[in-house]
Order: structure tokens, then sequence, then C-alpha cells
């Protein structure tokens, strides 16, 4: 009899198995786009620490596998509906064609699926690994790029800070720190964001891991923010330090990698410093590591025995995610709308009475922008000294990450401060059927002012909040099968006794004589 029973446990621990190795290939053939574009941006320093996430996952899953061996086959019908509900944001992110959103369907879907077939009990064990899997996904491209800029001049000014600590002469130019013989520039990849995201990962994993109180994990996690931006901007500041007395190449090359690399070890060292310090204050004092639950949880005694059939919940959830990978088979790729547009370069530098002159991006500017199409140009009236700095960037698509940079990001990264920022009606344009409504800022630098107009052309609205553009990329990629748009950026400096007037007349002229010969670069 005992054999009989053991022969039924084998089939029903197959049966599982066999139904959860059914489950893993039909996600892998929905989410496949989704997939390769997450374990593709796991190539770029920021997110490289992507690829060791689902294994520390499973090994948090392996750790409790007594207590979810005791709990499987128990399932919920609250499981299935999100795994139903994850299938919707994987549809509304395919046909969206929004990677972020199709990623964030994959751990919506994963979690339905551990909760209908685990249940409740099971899920005690498993919403920690689950939720640790959100340090594998990248952020949405415009979340990125505001970030970056404000660690740039957070990192930049403190920097600057360690750098006259020693007493060198030092000049700040929004992320350009200038030491005389050598412009330290502290771009993208100097914001910081290279530690951030795996230190944050990381603090995380040992916080939970940790047998301390609930609040000395939570201040070990949020402190990895404060951790990574302090040492980043103690890195800048060291090799302003080493440029001065050591040379330029002290910037560059091996040294430059090495000290970043160094860095993030330190970071990590003052990491487990801090749990020290908890531990030593308000712990028992011992070492931190004996606080650690590495090792697996001990079975339990007797263990009730699992259920040898599939609960009902998971059976519906793997149907429902057979028929959706059906329907991606069959759906295939959705290409966006065709559209028709004059370029940039066919715009006249005459304008009226306005005469122009075309400028060019740096190429590195472009590639970081990732633009479709472009145009720059300095416009003047006879018998007015200032000019009008004209500004487009046009996107045939902002599906896969490209995508307008707000001018909010970008003002300070260029040593410019804004003063004031606030909507403004434009005399004398109509845009869709209404006054053209437009962002107005006035930005200083030193002592000198400019004024700035800006507005997002998105398929045939005109908008001015960067979030309804995000929005509106989703509604028309449902919609229209379109995600095209533009930035249409206008500055003129401010100088003379009439000041800000001068400078919203001209701005206001440029806009109104500009508006009708632009308007054909954009689809409708």
């Amino acid at each position: 009899m005992g054999n009989f029973h053991d022969a039924d446990d084998r089939q029903g621990v197959a049966l599982r198995l066999a139904s959860l190795g059914a489950l893993a290939l039909l996600l892998g053939l929905i989410f496949q786009d989704g997939l390769a574009s997450m374990v593709g941006a796991w190539e770029s320093p920021e997110y490289s620490h992507g690829y060791l996430i689902p294994p520390v996952a499973l090994f948090l899953i392996w750790r409790n596998r007594h207590r979810l061996a005791a709990s499987a086959g128990t399932g919920s019908w609250f499981g299935a509906l999100i795994v139903v509900l994850g299938l919707m944001m994987f549809v509304m992110g395919e046909l969206g064609t929004l990677y972020t959103v199709i990623q964030y369907a994959i751990l919506v879907t994963l979690t339905g699926a551990a909760l209908a077939f685990f249940g409740w009990a099971g899920m005690r064990f498993l919403w920690v690994p689950l939720l640790y899997l959100v340090f594998m996904i990248p952020l949405p491209q415009f979340l990125y790029s505001g970030l970056s800029s404000d660690l740039q001049l957070i990192s930049s000014q403190l920097g600057v800070a360690v750098i006259r600590l020693f007493g060198i002469s030092v000049f700040l130019d929004g992320n350009v720190i200038d030491l005389g013989i050598y412009k330290l520039q502290v771009v993208e990849a100097c914001s910081g964001l290279r530690y951030l995201f795996p230190l944050m990962s990381f603090g995380f994993l040992v916080a939970y891991l940790s047998q301390g109180p609930l609040w000395q994990r939570i201040v070990v996690f949020l402190s990895t923010i404060p951790i990574t931006i302090l040492m980043n901007s103690f890195r800048i500041g060291v090799i302003g330090i080493l440029v001065e007395y050591y040379g330029i190449e002290m910037a560059e090359g091996f040294l430059h990698s090495f000290e970043g690399w160094f860095i993030f070890m330190a970071c990590v060292l003052i990491l487990f410093g801090e749990m020290w310090l908890l531990n030593k204050i308000f712990g028992s004092g011992g070492s931190i590591f004996e606080r650690f639950a590495i090792t697996a949880p001990p079975p339990q005694e007797k263990a009730a025995a699992p259920a040898r059939r599939l609960p009902a919940p998971y059976l519906a959830s793997l149907a429902f995610v057979f028929l959706a990978a059906a329907a991606t088979s069959l759906m295939g790729t959705r290409a966006e709308a065709a559209l028709e547009r004059k370029v940039f370069a066919t715009l006249p530098m005459r304008i009226d009475d306005w005469r122009g002159r075309d400028l060019a991006l740096d190429r590195e500017i472009v590639e970081t922008l990732k633009v479709d199409d472009y145009i720059m140009a300095d416009y003047r009236r006879e018998l007015d000294p200032a000019a009008v700095n004209f500004y487009v960037a046009y996107y045939n698509s902002q599906r896969k990450g490209e995508a307008v940079h707000s001018p909010q990001a970008c003002i300070p990264g260029d040593g410019w401060r804004i003063e004031s920022f606030a909507e403004y009606k434009v005399d004398g344009v109509i845009a869709a059927g209404r006054p053209l409504t437009v962002n107005r800022a006035i930005i200083r630098k030193g002592d000198f002012q400019q004024l700035v107009y800006y507005w997002f052309p998105q398929r045939d609205r005109y908008l001015t909040n960067e979030y309804w553009v995000k929005w509106y990329i989703f509604w028309d990629a449902l919609t229209r099968n379109r995600t095209d748009g533009a930035l249409v950026r206008l500055v003129t400096p401010v100088f003379g006794p009439d000041g800000f007037d001068a400078a919203d007349q001209r701005l206001s002229d440029f806009a109104a004589d500009l508006f009708p010969k632009l308007t054909p670069y954009f689809p409708s």
C-alpha cells in the first residue's frame, strides 16, 4: 500500500514540475520581446546586476522549499484574476509597443500564477523573492534621464566641495568642473546610477536576510541612496584632486574605471559598517554575520502531504496563459503607421523678416538624444540686437525609449538655473483651434539671463506637460498605431531697459511667423 502512495506522490511531483515547465515555456513565448529588451538593457553598466537577480530570487525561493511544499496545490482564485490582469497589461504594452509595461506585466503574471498555485499560505514565503525581481527591470527612459540629470548636478556640487577642502581653486559650471588645466565633465556615466541600482538591489537583499528589527532593515535599504550619492561625489572630488597634482591621465582610461570599482566596493563596506553600528548600539553587539539567515530553514517535523492534483485556479491560469500565447503567435509584430513629412533641411533660413543661421549639434549629443530629425538655428531681425535660438527635435517613434527630453532636465546641466517657470499663452498663434500655450522659463547663469519657450507637438496636440506626453504616447499607440512627436524650443537673451517685455515680444513674434511654416514638418 505504501508503494502505491509513493508512486502517487512521484506522479504528483512530476505533474507539478511538468506544469511549471509548460508555464515557463508559454510565458517565455508571450513575453519574448519584453524579455529580450530587458536582457539587452543588462549590457549597460547601470543594469549589469540584472543577470544576478533571477538566480538570487530562485535561491530565496529554494530556502523555503520545505514550507512551500506544504502549501503547494492549495491555490487561490484571486491569483487567477491577477494572471488575467498581467496578461491584459501585456496586451496594452504590446499594442502600445511600450517595453516597460510588458516587463512589469511579466512580474504581475508570475505573481498571479504563484498565488494560484501556492495560495495565500505560500505567498508568505514568495512575495519577497517576487518583489526582488523588480530590480532587474530598467527604469522608463524619461525617469532615467531626469534622475540622471539631477544626480549629475548634485554629484558635481558635492565633488567641488571636496576639491575645495584641499585648497584647490575650482569653478563649477553646471556639471562641468573647471580646474584650469582641465575641464572635468560629470556626464551621464558619472551620475552615480551605475552604483545606485546595484547597491539598492544588494541593500534589499542583505536587509531581507538580516534578522534584525524591521526598522533597521528599512534604514539599511534606504541608506543605499545617500551612500551612493556621497561616495560618487567623493570619487569625483578625488579625481579632481588627482588631476590637479598628477595630471589629466588620472581622469581617463583604466585609472578612471578602477576608481569606479573601488568606490563601489567602498559603498558595500560602508553598508556593512552601518549594519555593524546598528547591531552594536541596538542589538546584541555580536558579529553582524550571526544575524544573517543564509541557510535554508529546517523542514517542518510533519508537513502536511501536498495535494496530488493541480489546483483549479492554477489550471485556469494555465488556460489563460495558453490562450494568450496562441493569440500572440497570431498577432505578430505590430509596425507603426507609415508617415509622410517634410525634413527640417528644407525649412527656409528666411522667415518673413527673420534671417537664420544654421547650427549643428555635436555628434555625441545627437547619438544620446537618438533624434530622427532635428534643426537648430539662430534667427535675427534687422535692428534687433538679440537673436532667437530655435531648436526642434523630432522622433518617428517614441516606443523604444527614444523620446523627447524635457528642457527642465537639460537646462541645469548646462550651468543655467531656472528662476521662474509657468505656462504662457502666446499672442497671435492658434494651434489646434486654440491659442498656443507654451512653457515659459526664465533662466540665469551668473549675470546672464535668458527667456525660454517650449512645447511638445504630439500628433495634432500641442502639450506642455511631459507626463501628458507619456500618456498620449501610450493612448495613441493603442488607438492610432502612432508614437511620433517632437519638442520645439525657443530661447532669447534678456537685456536692456525693457528686459523681459522685449524678450517676450521677440519670442511671440517669431512663434507667430514660424508656426504656419513649421506645421507641415509634423505629420497630422
